[in-house]
């Protein structure tokens, strides 16, 4: 997916977020995200839509020294919702007016205005599955959209420290190696960014392997459709569930998993 699409995403994505909780009860608990209730999830979601707003309107060159925002958060929580979509909206407008492909600072890997689009996007469809959950729907996520979450999560999940302080962990004594691969996405190439990923631990760290080796036997791998991957991934599936072929290393996959999501 490119940062066009990317961008379109993050409003159709918002907004079925709003058609999720507009006439839901905003108090009801969210087990996804301990602690919070759909208003929570829905202030933090756009919370974070004017926050990497005003980063690239910003273009900062260098990480933010504070998070002060003018969210202008309605007083009643019954008016999230229409907040919501106001701050897509306004979203909307600041990936117009911006050249996605222009040098900026971000946490992950991609030094460009576009992380924060394509962060944005997978910020919002991870809660819109989180908000669905609680209301015991099943997630529908579009399979081109759950691969290029998968890789867009094991791309930067290496650089995740600063917020998700348990990645540090991700490291083993000797090197190893845990392959996730999307079962309904055959015939469509292997390697990052199709339906393969290979991800290599090492004594002082982890992160995906694109030299070539791909194909090679991994310690472990999670074989699993691609959007039931992504959820797992995010921590809102578990591991042991039967929806997943685990095979190889199962202290490596444990470790894994009570280490990486965030």
């Amino acid at each position: 997916m490119n940062p066009a699409q990317h961008g379109a995403a993050v409003a159709a994505e918002a907004a079925a977020f709003v058609a999720t909780v507009k006439a839901a009860d905003l108090s009801t608990p969210v087990p996804t995200t301990p602690g919070w209730t759909l208003a929570d999830l829905t202030q933090h979601v756009g919370s974070v839509h004017r926050w990497f707003s005003e980063l690239l309107r910003r273009r900062i060159q260098q990480p933010p020294t504070s998070r002060e925002v003018d969210l202008r958060l309605p007083e009643h929580a019954d008016r999230f919702p229409d907040w919501l979509t106001e701050s897509a909206a306004e979203a909307a407008e600041v990936f117009a007016a911006t050249d996605l492909d222009a040098p900026m600072w971000a946490w992950g890997v991609d030094q460009h205005a576009r992380f924060w689009v394509r962060r944005m996007l997978f910020e919002t469809l991870v809660h819109r599955a989180d908000a669905e959950l609680a209301l015991g729907i099943a997630p529908h996520i579009d399979r081109a959209l759950a691969v290029d979450g998968i890789d867009e999560f094991l791309t930067n999940l290496p650089y995740a420290s600063p917020f998700a302080p348990l990645t540090a962990r991700l490291r083993t004594p000797e090197h190893r190696s845990i392959r996730f691969h999307c079962t309904d996405v055959e015939g469509e190439g292997d390697g990052p960014g199709s339906a393969d990923w290979l991800i290599g631990l090492r004594p002082d760290g982890f992160a995906l392997v694109a030299d070539g080796t791909e194909d090679r036997p991994a310690d472990a791998t999670v074989r699993g459709p691609s959007a039931e991957l992504l959820l797992l991934l995010y921590g809102r599936r578990d591991h042991a569930s039967g929806t997943f072929q685990l095979l190889g290393d199962r202290e490596l996959l444990d470790h894994w998993f009570a280490h990486s999501a965030f």
